[in-house]
């Protein structure tokens, strides 16, 4: 509900504003301790980062509830938005976009946790574990470069705005693609945010449309194996009815006007 929404929100602000919360039986400050507010600053970017690992992952509804309160504290509190990002590109190194290259004398058990994959007792997670994940994070930050916290001031510019959506796809799109992972988080990149890249570049939007369709589609084909074909089939039908009815539908779990009343 909105309103649970609001609370949560208001103590994760009075916490990083130095005021008193009370959280598992006692009060507690940041100004407990010198390093205090840069140790909150830190875990609460992780924690933001992890529920789109897990949350988002798992529930896609979820990336637009955790993202319009992380847009928020992002907003008045930009070291935890500078954290957030940084934690995000080192789970997620697709979300800058960046693909690592294998480097002389790094392991391969190394190299696999720079492409994101978790590794214990080296043992590499599956990939559609893996894939899952990795949708997860790009769903919730494709929810926070379109919300904003409904309540504040809003003198300025969103501190990571849609501008930053129009580049991470322009990057991809000039990148050569992986097998799997490429598909997959264009189609969650764009079905959570495609409807308001469109709202706000129009024409520029869908030139980048067709070019995703006529060249960059066939050169992810070229990758992929006859077992992989999943989400490259998702991909390539939900970019051709978007296109033939020349709109994107606005993405399920959107927060309406409505839901701040609940």
């Amino acid at each position: 509900a909105g309103s649970k929404l609001r609370e949560i929100f208001d103590k994760i602000n009075n916490l990083l504003s130095g005021k008193p919360v009370h959280s598992g039986g006692r009060n507690v400050s940041v100004t407990q301790h010198p390093q205090g507010l840069n140790f909150v600053y830190y875990k609460l970017a992780e924690k933001f980062v992890r529920q789109g690992e897990e949350e988002v992952a798992s529930h896609h509804d979820a990336a637009f509830p955790i993202a319009v309160v992380a847009s928020g504290i992002w907003e008045m509190h930009p070291r935890v938005g500078d954290l957030f990002l940084a934690h995000l590109h080192k789970n997620c190194p697709y979300s800058v976009p960046f693909y690592p290259a294998l480097k002389e004398g790094t392991s391969m058990e190394e190299y696999q946790r720079m492409l994101g994959y978790q590794v214990k007792d080296s043992m590499v997670e599956e990939q559609d574990r893996f894939l899952k994940r990795m949708s997860g994070m790009i769903r919730l930050y494709a929810a926070i470069i379109q919300l904003r916290w409904p309540y504040g001031d809003h003198q300025g510019t969103h501190p990571h705005g849609l501008n930053y959506g129009w580049r991470w796809l322009s990057q991809m799109l000039n990148m050569e693609p992986l097998a799997d992972v490429t598909a997959t988080l264009l189609f969650d990149f764009l079905e959570v945010c495609g409807n308001a890249l469109m709202k706000q570049y129009r024409v520029q939007f869908w030139k980048m449309m067709l070019l995703l369709q006529e060249e960059y589609i066939p050169r992810i084909e070229a990758v992929t194996s006859s077992g992989q074909m999943g989400s490259l089939m998702r991909l390539k039908q939900f970019v051709e009815k978007c296109i033939q009815e020349e709109k994107i539908p606005v993405p399920t779990g959107a927060l309406q006007p409505s839901f701040w009343k609940s």
